[in-house]
């Protein structure tokens, strides 16, 4: 049993999104910045650096997870190159199904390059989807907390994976990953002259962020690469 979809095969928009292109935008996203701009004089710099440029997803969950498993540990160059190589492998031109993924089995996956490890946590992701034991749709209606615990039941997901998820697919507007090493480095950077910073020192900054954290990471992970991260 595949996981309930829209009437159109496609999982529902996230909620507050905006549809551009062929994914979607949060509608947040203008009065986030008016808020940080507001509140947080860092931000106020930043902002204004970047345009129109924003968060953005695919609209597609599976294709999300498999993409932050595929990039676990190694730079994105490499995921990216890893990411191009499984979609060759599965004759899949953007995207990848769970369909596709059990129906090629562990030896294509490890041709693509993906390590023994990756391989199982990518056929374990997949079997979750296609027997309907977690429901994309049901998502919307939960909170993040709620979708961190079931995401983590799988396989090769951990808290930062989920966060990622929540950030890049639902396009949920206050996640603080505090175990991403780019958002701590950033913060150091632009808050605190470059001296490391504590996990701890990373929330009290984030605070005049809320609700919009996601944005300020968003904006801090552009101070150190000006080109966004798409998963």
């Amino acid at each position: 049993m595949n996981a309930r979809r829209a009437p159109n095969g496609v999982c529902s928009p996230p909620a507050h999104a905006v549809a551009v292109g062929e994914g979607f935008v949060p509608a947040y996203w203008a009065d986030a910045c008016q808020h940080l701009c507001a509140r947080d004089r860092v931000m106020a710099r930043l902002i204004p650096q970047h345009g129109q440029a924003c968060l953005q997803s695919r609209g597609d969950p599976f294709t999300t997870l498999a993409r932050s498993v595929v990039g676990q540990q190694i730079s994105v160059k490499a995921a990216q190159a890893v990411w191009d190589r499984l979609l060759a492998a599965l004759r899949r031109e953007d995207t990848l199904t769970p369909a596709a993924v059990l129906a090629a089995g562990p030896d294509a996956l490890r041709g693509a390059g993906l390590s023994a490890r990756k391989v199982e946590y990518l056929l374990d992701l997949a079997r979750h989807f296609d027997d309907g034991r977690i429901d994309p749709q049901a998502w919307h209606a939960m909170d993040d907390e709620a979708i961190i615990r079931e995401l983590i039941a799988i396989r090769g997901i951990g808290r930062w994976t989920a966060e990622m998820f929540l950030m890049f697919h639902l396009l949920r507007p206050d996640v603080l990953p505090l175990d991403d090493l780019g958002l701590l480095r950033g913060i150091s950077q632009c808050y605190f002259s470059g001296e490391p910073v504590s996990r701890s020192d990373a929330r009290e900054v984030a605070a005049a962020w809320a609700p919009y954290r996601s944005v300020a990471t968003w904006y801090i992970w552009r101070s150190l690469d000006p080109i966004p991260v798409a998963y």
